[in-house]
């Protein structure tokens, strides 16, 4: 596969202060992209566009995973067959998404997962109250699918068919679908699911938009829907091939 096989999707709420940076970079490393403006209220669409972006505008806000599986969408019309998850807010130098989409070909992996955690992974500081919900995530997935993961909600990665067509279709819009529960249905769907190192770099601009303690709700909420049975469903991996 080649960067030509590939696009960048890149969620942004709110982003008009990094967005256009992100894009002139991804052109600049020879990398498509398409930016899906998730019903931003500031000029997200515009400064994207005007930076060479592709863009997508959803007329109200559908959280990061409605976004994403938009992305996905597009993508799969237009015959691509990889993506890359890229925040808005500059975090991911293009450079880690090369290296990504390298480990993607190398192992011939469905999903590479972007770990901050990992031997070789640049320092990132998470509190301990979040580490430890990370840790029972990581708990539910090895038990779920014999699948050992460090990093279960980095949003850095790369989705390669026919996964990607599968999450095209069917994706969480919740926030943490998007990263422990599609994770956590790919691997045990029988798609190959690996993680790589990484290094990210501060956020360049704005806001998060989940705080500290929202995103620990948000994780107990993620642990309970996992537990009970009610993540979402695709085809697995000797359904689709079987075809």
């Amino acid at each position: 596969m080649t960067a030509r096989d590939t696009l960048v999707v890149v969620p942004a709420y709110n982003e008009s202060g990094a967005v256009g940076d992100v894009v002139r970079a991804l052109l600049d490393a020879g990398l498509d992209c398409v930016v899906v403006d998730d019903g931003s209220k500031d000029n997200t669409a515009e400064v994207a566009r005007s930076a060479g972006a592709h863009v997508v505008v959803l007329p109200l806000n559908l959280g990061v995973g409605g976004a994403l599986r938009c992305g996905f969408r597009y993508a799969v019309d237009r015959g691509y067959t990889r993506v890359v998850q890229c925040d808005a807010d500059g975090q991911h130098p293009p450079s880690e998404i090369v290296r990504l989409l390298e480990v993607q070909a190398q192992e011939e992996a469905h999903l590479v997962i972007g770990s901050r955690f990992l031997d070789g992974s640049s320092d990132y500081e998470i509190g301990r109250a979040r580490r430890l919900m990370m840790r029972v995530l990581s708990g539910i997935i090895k038990r779920s699918s014999g699948l050992r993961l460090n990093d279960t909600t980095s949003g850095f990665r790369c989705i390669a068919e026919p996964l990607l067509g599968e999450f095209s279709l069917s994706y969480p819009v919740h926030y943490l679908g998007d990263t422990f529960e599609a994770a956590l249905v790919a691997a045990r769907s029988g798609y190959r699911v690996i993680e790589t190192p990484i290094h990210i770099r501060k956020r360049q601009a704005g806001n998060a938009s989940a705080s500290t303690l929202a995103a620990i709700r948000f994780i107990v909420r993620a642990v309970i829907a996992s537990l009970a049975g009610l993540t979402f469903e695709i085809r697995s991996l000797d359904e689709v091939t079987a075809e």
